[in-house]
């Protein structure tokens, strides 16, 4: 990759976008920019201050983007661009709308009302230092007046030249219009007979502020036509102004389109068939599919030549539209059967899910197992490996490493092979429980869908939790020892608001037990909704809830009876004994050992 800089003159930048020599790619946002933003940027040009760098993509390189005519260009057909625009759209089609489309401007109020708008220049304003030049630049509607009280009162009508020459009002439309230009000048000129003073004022005008436009010259970087893809993706988030993320979907979506395929109506159409049946999938967003078509056409690539297994943004941005439409029903199938498989485990939606990147390896899994995935020792190992990345909190940061060793570790593993390395990797310490205190922490999650899986059962209807239960009676976790009986026990919040302390339960059960002490709200459901202490008992066993404790209400014992119940279901869902168990650092935290 090569670049120069450049600093053409800003008629000849507008001019090259209303030709169509230069177009944007179309991975590119729309134009957003409020009329504030336009009469600010058109103040900083009659002033000549700096509006910073542009920069720009030769067009037709090792790149076949599809590029897109600006914001007010109507090209039919439209021309193969010579160049595309990598920074400065916003400020290059507000530039262009409002100097040179020659059209009202379409563009929205701060508060995001769309309008239309025409500008002017005050002239004596501009000439005049006291005044803020923002001040001085006009903003109309496109009936050229400006009015007040519901549009009775006719504040400003520029709506002819003669009223444009009188109120000295020079359109901006006419600012690289030469033509234009020199007829507004004559009609000027005539509207006000030709005297000294006012062809002065015309003359200091032009020279002071119409000038400034015509010299103005806008910096520019060029990137060379050899600009590899993954460069043109880093360098548009290195220096687009917007601030907004270029993310590799769009940017593939802009590459497939050079080729004829339209990769955002396959991918809503993919995501719609994903997500009828399988909730949890809303998950999965455009880049997650294309890193597991990536992941799987690496993994398939090295069974043959032994390359290595990588998935990094810079592969999926190497990814060619034969091998996606080749992988991508495979990938689909397998988001599919990942979805089935954790659902088994009753993770049932978006927000349960511990770690939605851990979908793409598991997709990618599923996708090459192909029927095998059926099998009920397979089934195990997948699981197995499953927990271990998330009670490991091992998918907490850059994951796209572990992806490419887990999809071959898997699968090597069902063949006979060794222990994954996340499987291997895999550890949780007791006193993690305390730190496990909402849905932002994945360990946190798992636990929720350990406990379903593990039997939960509702403290009033007895219904174990299903898909059905789940949403039908909006089962969240909630505490055990109600927060505000907790609170007027003074007892410290890392320890009862933790995991150790909240349950799977229905939305109608939780607002029943209220604040209360464990006592009292057993006995009253025991009371009015004809629960059997001794059903309710099994009721509360299905949660690993001790049950003398929490009828009690002792607090200490619970917890430390609970969380060796729970750090039981996280040994069994990983295959591995949690240590530490007995460590000072867990008596203490506890007051006495998990065993």
């Amino acid at each position: 990759m090569s670049f120069r800089t450049a600093e053409p003159a800003l008629k000849d930048v507008l001019d090259a976008i209303a030709r169509g020599d230069t177009q944007l790619p179309d991975f590119q946002r729309g134009w957003v920019w409020d009329d504030m933003h336009i009469k600010s940027l058109i103040a900083s040009l009659s002033l000549s201050y700096p509006i910073g760098a542009v920069m720009f993509l030769e067009a037709g390189g090792v790149v076949p983007f599809k590029p897109r005519l600006f914001e007010g260009v109507s090209l039919h057909p439209a021309p193969k661009p010579k160049t595309l625009v990598l920074d400065g759209q916003q400020r290059l089609t507000s530039m262009y709308l409002s100097l040179r489309s020659g059209l009202p401007v379409k563009t929205r109020t701060e508060k995001g009302a769309d309008i239309l708008r025409v500008y002017f220049l005050d002239m004596a304003k501009c000439l005049d230092p006291a005044e803020d030049r923002e001040e001085a630049v006009i903003s109309v509607p496109d009936t050229f007046r400006v009015t007040s009280d519901f549009g009775r009162k006719i504040d400003l009508d520029l709506s002819t030249p003669a009223l444009q020459y009188g109120q000295r009002m020079f359109p901006i439309a006419l600012m690289f219009d030469t033509q234009g230009f020199m007829q507004w000048k004559m009609g000027y000129a005539g509207h006000h007979g030709n005297a000294a003073d006012a062809m002065m004022f015309l003359m200091r005008f032009e020279q002071e502020v119409w000038l400034r436009f015509q010299q103005f010259k806008v910096p520019a970087i060029e990137l060379t036509q050899d600009t590899p893809r993954e460069a043109v993706c880093q360098v548009f988030e290195k220096v687009n102004t917007g601030g907004v993320t270029l993310t590799v979907f769009e940017l593939m979506t802009a590459t497939f389109a050079a080729h004829e395929f339209n990769l955002r109506e396959d991918w809503d159409a993919r995501q719609e068939r994903l997500t009828a049946k399988h909730g949890v999938l809303n998950a999965v967003d455009g880049t997650t599919f294309l890193t597991a078509v990536t992941l799987l056409a690496s993994y398939e690539r090295h069974l043959k030549s032994e390359t290595p297994v990588s998935c990094k943004r810079a592969d999926v941005l190497r990814l060619e539209l034969s091998v996606f439409k080749k992988l991508q029903g495979r990938i689909e199938a397998g988001f599919k059967k990942a979805a089935e498989l954790i659902a088994e485990e009753k993770i049932f939606d978006e927000k349960s899910v511990p770690y939605a990147t851990q979908l793409i390896p598991l997709a990618g899994i599923c996708a090459y197992l192909d029927d095998k995935f059926s099998q009920h020792g397979v089934k195990q190992k997948l699981l197995r490996w499953y927990w271990c990345g998330v009670f490991g909190e091992l998918y907490g940061g850059a994951n796209e490493t572990r992806f490419g060793m887990d999809l071959p570790d898997v699968i090597q593993w069902i063949d006979g092979g060794s222990e994954p390395r996340t499987v291997r990797d895999a550890s949780f310490a007791p006193t993690r429980l305390l730190s496990l205190q909402s849905r932002l922490a994945a360990a946190y999650k798992g636990l929720a869908a350990l406990l379903m899986k593990h039997g939960s059962r509702d403290f009033v209807s007895g219904t174990p939790i299903d898909l059905n239960t789940y949403f039908n009676n909006a089962i969240d976790i909630h505490h055990i020892f109600p927060r505000a009986w907790c609170e007027s026990n003074k007892l410290p919040r890392e320890r009862w608001n933790s995991v150790v302390n909240k349950a799977p339960l229905a939305a109608g059960t939780n607002r029943f037990i209220g604040g209360d002490a464990p006592s009292v709200y057993l006995s009253r459901i025991q009371k009015n909704k004809q629960v059997s202490p001794a059903s309710l008992d099994q009721f509360l066993v299905s949660h690993s809830i001790p049950i003398t404790e929490l009828r009690g209400d002792d607090f200490d014992s619970f917890m430390r009876l609970r969380a060796s119940a729970l750090l039981g279901l996280i040994e069994d869902a990983t295959g591995k004994d949690v240590s530490g168990r007995d460590s000072g650092e867990t008596a203490k935290a506890f007051g006495g050992a998990l065993i």
